[in-house]
């Protein structure tokens, strides 16, 4: 493009909590931000779902709330990119666009039971040489299967293809581009290869996994690249071409520039998902870690990661406010921290649903270890904070075991970067730097990269990496001996969550 003053492209990122809209100008610089938050659906102990119709609402509500920040009409932008959390499932009426039943969160852990029966004598690796993933609930395809198991009738209509089966992308793409009216049913790699039902090889659904599995092929959507035109939007956005989906973390490494091997980034938010740049092969793992999706753009040869996926790391903070009552806002605990100089002997492992990478033990739940009379409120708070950088150091650790790559620095994003304590224990018990971009949004910031990529707003990878700047930057400053003292004990806490719930998810 030659005149790219008045460019604009559009990411809506479809979160665990709220729905957002960006607007981006050319440079990659934020010129307007909406955002809504959703309910939280809690029906049982472990079940966690999102009214999909009321996510669908909320992101008409930014759209709009974001174009009148901007004061742009639809017309003036270029390109609409989706990113969203990724295994949350939907299935919905192909004639009414209802959903069937509310969307499953990727935190539900309702099919604990159904991934144990799946994996029968070859456990939880029985799938994972087809998909780089263990059995576990927190996966699409399982959920898929409870619903159509567990709604009277849905089955039948599912194998007559009435229905329709998505990740919220799915969903999101389907409604703007007109839903019952010609909607396009479709999805990205990035979100198919969290369904379990896609092979990581051919990308493509892999008929031996949707029969393990019973989910009819007539609900899936067609697997698309992450960065294409996959349809026209009408409605507010009429005439603005749907060019971009992809996962929310591996939008944020898209954002976060991290295009060559060995590059890494971990994104703070609800949990934490750190992934690394394994080029365009996949990378079998033996340490607990994913092998996933990095991106596709159009024709050109996929990016594979090894992807280390933590459940609770903000969650955590909101669960000290919230259920405890200890803070009032979550920006008050980094103060109340900061207040003691270490943890005083204690640990909170938050495995409120489970631990993820690199265990996968469903039978996990959280604990608080160390307790004595000397702990405070102030210590407690502190580890809150310091159970988000240990997870992230096992994940690390994992990642190196199974690559043999060591990482030189980890770009961190996402809103817990604003905690400049744990940022600096992050930087500490890696032993390597720990960078913040200057646009912090870096999930928004890759869809809208990638879907200017299918349109022709930005050149090529190179240009989007020109536009990277860094604006803080944590080196570590723990001694050795501390580190590997407090990393012994945190393993010691994490031992201690193992082994509370029964096969059955009692």
């Amino acid at each position: 493009m030659t005149d790219t003053a008045g460019t604009y492209v559009a990411a809506i990122d479809q979160g665990t909590t709220s729905s957002r809209c960006i607007v981006f100008d050319h440079s990659g610089a934020i010129v307007a931000v909406d955002q809504r938050e959703h309910r939280q659906i809690f029906p049982k102990p472990g079940w966690v779902e999102h009214d999909a119709t009321e996510i669908w609402s909320k992101v008409q509500a930014v759209v709009a709330g974001a174009l009148a920040r901007a004061g742009l009409r639809a017309d003036q932008l270029s390109a609409v990119g989706i990113t969203n959390q990724r295994e949350t499932t939907v299935l919905w009426d192909r004639a009414t666009g209802k959903p069937v039943h509310n969307a499953l969160v990727w935190q539900d852990t309702r099919t604990a039971a159904l991934c144990v029966e799946l994996g029968g004598t070859d456990g939880q690796d029985r799938f994972r040489e087809r998909t780089g993933l263990p059995l576990a609930g927190y996966f699409s395809g399982p959920k898929a299967a409870w619903l159509l198991d567990h709604v009277p009738g849905l089955r039948q209509r599912a194998e007559r293809g009435e229905i329709a089966f998505g990740t919220i992308d799915s969903w999101l793409i389907w409604n703007l581009t007109g839903g019952t009216d010609g909607g396009r049913h479709v999805t990205d790699v990035t979100n198919a290869c969290r369904t379990m039902l896609m092979n990581l090889d051919t990308l493509q659904w892999d008929p031996s996994l949707l029969s393990a599995m019973n989910v009819p092929e007539a609900v899936l959507p067609e697997i698309r690249s992450s960065a294409e035109v996959y349809g026209t939007a009408v409605g507010q956005l009429s005439g603005v071409p749907v060019a971009a989906a992809l996962g929310d973390q591996q939008a944020a490494l898209f954002g976060q520039t991290c295009y060559d091997v060995g590059t890494a980034k971990n994104t703070y938010g609800t949990g934490s998902f750190l992934l690394l740049n394994t080029g365009d092969r996949p990378v079998p793992s033996k340490s607990g870690l994913l092998t996933t999706m990095g991106y596709k753009i159009g024709g050109e040869a996929p990016v594979y990661c090894l992807e280390g996926s933590i459940a609770i790391t903000g969650a955590l903070v909101q669960w000290f406010r919230d259920q405890l009552g200890i803070i009032r806002s979550a920006d008050e605990i980094e103060t109340l921290a900061a207040s003691v100089d270490d943890n005083g002997g204690a640990y909170v492992v938050p495995a409120f649903s489970g631990l993820f990478a690199p265990y996968w033990r469903s039978d996990a739940r959280g604990v608080v270890t160390g307790l004595t009379r000397y702990v405070t409120k102030a210590h407690l708070a502190r580890a809150v904070l310091e159970a988000t950088s240990w997870q992230t150091r096992e994940v690390v650790d994992a990642m190196y075991q199974d690559s043999g790559v060591r990482i030189s620095s980890l770009k961190a994003d996402g809103g817990m970067t604003r905690n400049n304590l744990l940022m600096q224990h992050q930087a500490d018990v890696l032993g390597v730097p720990v960078i913040r971009p200057r646009v912090p949004e870096t999930t928004c910031l890759g869809a809208a990269y990638a879907a200017g990529l299918a349109t022709g707003v930005w050149s090529g990878l190179d240009e989007l990496r020109s536009h990277w700047r860094k604006d803080a930057e944590w080196t570590p400053a723990m001694e050795t001996s501390v580190r590997d003292r407090e990393y012994r004990n945190w393993r010691r806490a994490v031992e201690k969550s193992f082994g509370w719930l029964g096969e059955d998810g009692t």
